[in-house]
């Protein structure tokens, strides 16, 4: 089999099962371990595919620049977004993470004076311009690809910060890997985030559900619950539940 043919069977099965273990197809291929793994080196660096040890697992579209993750998903999104609305108290004080998921929940807030939001986006806080919220906003280094402040100074500033929720956007979800991200310094200022609230919920759109990115954020049993609106019988969703997950259906 030529090395296209081989790469190309990969992606077909990576999208069917949502997991390659290289010695399982270098088996079933008649081929070396390192071959597959050469191939899904190779995988991972056109974008295609998240190494993992042992083998390969869905890349996470959410990794894309922020300009093209606004057309992905947009109503999963919205939709997610809606849902997040029924664990802001009245008078409450949230963090909102940075994201497109999370600039829809800025959009949708109820128009409660009596609300506190703090954010390290500056695209969040420019969408709440007209909201009579509190609006407190976290500066440091801008990290383009989310349009998010990270940084020393960043999750220094978080330090002295208090929420009753964060609202918390991943780039993957996995009962394997836990919840991802794609950024080191991103990943640590959500952890930041999430040491200063009284709970976490992570937003967590169709295409996030069974993906990953290279750098842990939080462990699941680290936060509140995930808040989807992925196919009730999406198999990884489902795991997760029988894990002790809780999943608020978008």
């Amino acid at each position: 089999m030529l090395a296209a043919q081989r790469k190309e069977l990969l992606l077909a099965r990576l999208r069917a099962d949502g997991r390659l273990v290289a010695k399982d197809l270098a088996a079933e291929l008649d081929t070396s371990e390192d071959t597959i793994r050469r191939d899904l080196r190779e995988l991972a660096d056109a974008g295609l595919a998240q190494r993992v040890y042992g083998g390969a697992i869905p890349v996470a579209p959410a990794a894309a620049s922020y300009a093209r993750r606004q057309q992905i998903a947009t109503g999963s999104k919205q939709r997610v977004a809606a849902a997040c609305l029924q664990l802001v108290e009245p008078g409450s004080t949230l963090i909102l993470d940075g994201g497109t998921t999370a600039l829809e929940v800025a959009r949708l807030l109820p128009r409660d004076p009596g609300l506190t939001v703090i954010t390290h986006s500056p695209t969040i806080a420019v969408a709440l311009v007209d909201h009579p919220a509190e609006v407190v906003i976290l500066g440091g280094r801008l990290f383009k690809h989310s349009v998010v402040a990270a940084g020393a100074a960043a999750v220094e500033a978080a330090a002295l910060v208090s929420a009753d929720l964060f609202l918390l956007g991943v780039t993957g979800v996995r009962p394997d890997t836990g919840l991802t991200t794609g950024d080191v310094d991103e990943a640590a200022m959500k952890r930041a985030l999430a040491r200063r609230a009284a709970q976490t919920w992570v937003m967590a759109s169709q295409e996030k559900i069974g993906a990953a990115s290279p750098f842990p954020v939080l462990r699941l049993d680290e936060v509140a619950g995930i808040v989807s609106d992925a196919d009730r019988q999406d198999p990884v969703l489902a795991e997760l539940e029988r894990t002790g997950v809780r999943v608020l259906r978008a």
